[in-house]
């Protein structure tokens, strides 16, 4: 097994494979779409699922959930010779393992008519499907007690806020991607080179952190009172600010932010590549992007969405976050992530 995948799932539960995969009845064709559970899932069945359903009644879709994206790798990995998944969304670090491994069909890019509406950013060199959704990273706050509105990340550093902020510590993705934006803003932003700048500047605020490791996470987390600040990503802030009565809020810093990528991938070997296609196409549709846009705030990939500059704003990006994004390569992190994780123990969690 490649180091690579072997943190991967290092960082994740054994996937529920043992799931019967339940067909819809009274279609003539039928195709399993593999995606995230939870919330995730009662909202994206709602606003891309059923309105596919409704749009081509010939097609049943069948949605198996699972928890992240290291399961599907390993629901795909198991299910390799039954070709029971013909969809799946991954996020672009799992999915280039996926597109390496050989369980994904190449979508190329003029192989369906609504690529051509697609952001440049949505083809990730080395992964076989585009991007589907982009998620920043971004400042969770309570407005009740930060103010005014968090424009930067160095308001982490602020000494008025001391003991009062929790970051998920790596392996958490979260606390992952803030080392790449202090190493941006503290150093040279090469992390492929050393990221010895945003590891000394986290260091640097380590006394003020009340949690490194919030539970049940950041944004309960923060709801309930335990703090006032702290990074958590975009879309899921947004909603269980939604439903926080006021005691949460988010806001995108202006020196940019990370993003965290999902990828919408065609299943290699799928029983009906056709029907694959017609929903792969679906969901990247103006409409489907802006139905998650709109209820899911995560960011659009299709130019051509037609979305309301409040609901774009919520998304986190809009074209003028987006032009600051920090690029970064997410396989290339997933190969660094047990450095990372160590490093963080060593230098910021002072653990043996």
């Amino acid at each position: 097994m490649p180091p690579s995948r072997r943190r991967l799932l290092a960082t994740s539960l054994a996937a529920p494979l043992a799931m019967p995969f339940i067909r819809p009845a009274g279609a003539a064709r039928t195709i399993t779409f593999a995606a995230y559970s939870g919330a995730f899932q009662a909202n994206y069945e709602a606003c891309v699922v059923a309105p596919f359903r409704r749009a081509h009644p010939d097609i049943g879709v069948s949605y198996y959930p699972f928890a992240n994206s290291a399961q599907g790798l390993a629901l795909l990995e198991s299910r390799r010779q039954t070709a029971e998944i013909d969809v799946c969304m991954l996020d672009s670090a799992t999915a280039k393992i996926a597109t390496d491994e050989g369980l994904l069909d190449i979508i190329a890019p003029g192989s369906l008519p609504v690529l051509a509406e697609l952001t440049p950013r949505a083809f990730i060199t080395g992964v076989a499907g585009p991007a589907v959704t982009f998620n920043p990273l971004a400042l969770l706050y309570a407005p009740l007690q930060v103010k005014p509105v968090p424009t930067s990340w160095t308001v982490l550093w602020d000494a008025g806020f001391d003991r009062k902020i929790a970051i998920a510590a790596p392996p958490d993705r979260a606390g992952t991607a803030l080392t790449l934006i202090a190493n941006a803003i503290f150093g040279d932003g090469d992390y492929q080179r050393s990221i010895d700048a945003g590891l000394t500047a986290i260091g640097g605020m380590a006394s003020q952190v009340r949690s490194w490791d919030p539970r049940p996470d950041i944004f309960s987390y923060l709801i309930d009172g335990n703090a006032v600040l702290g990074p958590g990503w975009n879309a899921q802030g947004q909603l269980h600010a939604q439903d926080s009565g006021g005691r949460l809020a988010v806001a995108v810093p202006a020196e940019g932010t990370v993003y965290q990528i999902n990828t919408i991938n065609q299943v290699k070997g799928s029983r009906d590549p056709e029907a694959a296609r017609i929903f792969l196409a679906y969901v990247l549709s103006a409409g489907a992007q802006k139905a998650v846009a709109e209820r899911m705030c995560y960011g659009p990939v299709n130019t051509a969405a037609q979305i309301s500059p409040a609901a774009l704003a919520r998304t986190g990006a809009t074209p003028a976050h987006l032009a600051r994004m920090i690029q970064v390569d997410w396989a290339a992190i997933t190969r660094m992530q047990e450095f990372i994780t160590n490093q963080w123990r060593r230098r910021i969690l002072q653990l043996p």
